[in-house]
C-alpha cells in the first residue's frame, strides 16, 4: 500500500504544532553585500513602481544603463520620479 499525501498531510517542517516560528535573527543573516550598481537598479525600479510606472521585461536594458550611471545621477533620477506622486 502506498501513502498519500492526505495521509501525511501538509508539510510542517516550519511550525511547531499551531505555534508560529519567532523572527529570524539579524545577525544570523548572511552577510552578503548587494553591488552598488545592483542597489542602484533595484532602487529605481522601486521609484519607477511607485510613481505608477511599473518596469516591463523590455526595459531591462534602459534600467540597465541608467543603473551604470553615477549614484548622483541615480539619486537625481529618483527624486525625479518622486515629485511625479
Amino acid at each position: 500500500m502506498t501513502a498519500t499525501a492526505f495521509e501525511h498531510g501538509p508539510n510542517h517542517a516550519f511550525a511547531e504544532g499551531d505555534y508560529l516560528l519567532a523572527p529570524p535573527n539579524p545577525a544570523d543573516r548572511l552577510d552578503s553585500a548587494i553591488a552598488p550598481r545592483d542597489r542602484r537598479r533595484l532602487d529605481l525600479q522601486a521609484a519607477l513602481t511607485a510613481a505608477g510606472i511599473p518596469p516591463r521585461p523590455e526595459d531591462r536594458e534602459a534600467i540597465d544603463s541608467l543603473s551604470a550611471l553615477s549614484s548622483g545621477i541615480n539619486t537625481t533620477i529618483q527624486r525625479w520620479l518622486h515629485h511625479t506622486l
